[in-house]
């Protein structure tokens, strides 16, 4: 991780930050010179994170938390807080695939967990940070996909999309409301990323609700259906959290490689 100073003074916030687009993220975020607050459930992931930070000349803290608790999210905020004098980028990231599943099959015990940590995760990291940007402004980067904004062909997905969709719908609503006090808000909607998330994903009765179409070249164009990488997703999310993004606010970017125009 070659170490730039761009970003150095500055404090970030990356939740999920122990796997895949959350860590990819939060090691670029460090190697451009931000503190970084490690924030997520499993502390051992968040401590491999900060090894590789450290490693590289960078710095950051732990926030053990889950981000559908809201006292626990209050109490991580406090933490990095009382440790830095400001905050100036977030990173909302943390996110389950869940259940995938017929609606008919879906039970609500499956669907209120989904939408606990995709979406209530999602509006408690908003609520607390924005309160601690307000005096400085700053950028927010909300997670998304391209399930729910772009595409609705995932077999049994409809809780992951709605939380996907509404997502969007937060930063967009948000970013006229934010404005005023110099917080930009923007959402990265990645397609097929080389990650682990999928061995999170439960999925049932795929033939009830797949609608089958063979892509013989693949379903992801400009690579012939090659994943993308979360080092091309953490690019993005550098460049939104970045100066040089300075009047880009309300503003979806898919990183798919032109799948979700394909599907």
């Amino acid at each position: 991780m070659q170490q730039h100073e761009e970003l150095a003074g500055k404090t970030a916030l990356v939740t999920g930050a122990g796997s895949g687009i959350g860590r990819g993220a939060a090691l670029k975020l460090a190697s451009h010179g931000a503190y970084v607050g490690l924030l997520g459930r499993t502390e051992d992931e968040l401590t491999s994170t900060l090894s590789e930070i450290r490693s590289a000349g960078g710095d950051g803290l732990i926030l053990v938390a889950d981000v559908s608790d809201a006292a626990a999210m209050e109490q991580a905020f406090a933490t990095l807080l009382s440790e830095r004098d400001a905050l100036h980028m977030v990173v909302a990231n943390a996110g389950i695939n869940g259940t995938w599943a017929p609606i008919d099959d879906l039970s609500p015990e499956e669907f209120d967990k989904t939408i606990a940590i995709n979406l209530r995760g999602t509006y408690l990291t908003l609520h607390h940070c924005v309160r601690h940007m307000k005096a400085t402004g700053g950028s927010i980067v909300v997670i998304s996909s391209i399930n729910g904004t772009r595409t609705f062909t995932t077999p049994g997905a409809t809780a992951y999309s709605a939380t996907k969709a509404a997502q969007l719908a937060m930063v967009q609503q948000l970013s006229l409301e934010l404005g005023r006090h110099g917080i930009r808000i923007n959402a990265v909607c990645p397609g097929a990323i080389d990650t682990s998330i999928n061995d999170n994903t439960a999925l049932r009765s795929r033939d009830e609700t797949e609608i089958p179409v063979a892509f013989p070249e693949g379903d992801i164009p400009l690579t012939g259906g090659e994943a993308g990488t979360i080092e091309e997703v953490a690019e993005v999310i550098y460049f939104l959290l970045s100066p040089a993004s300075r009047h880009v606010t309300g503003t979806p970017i898919w990183v798919d490689g032109g799948q979700s125009l394909l599907r």
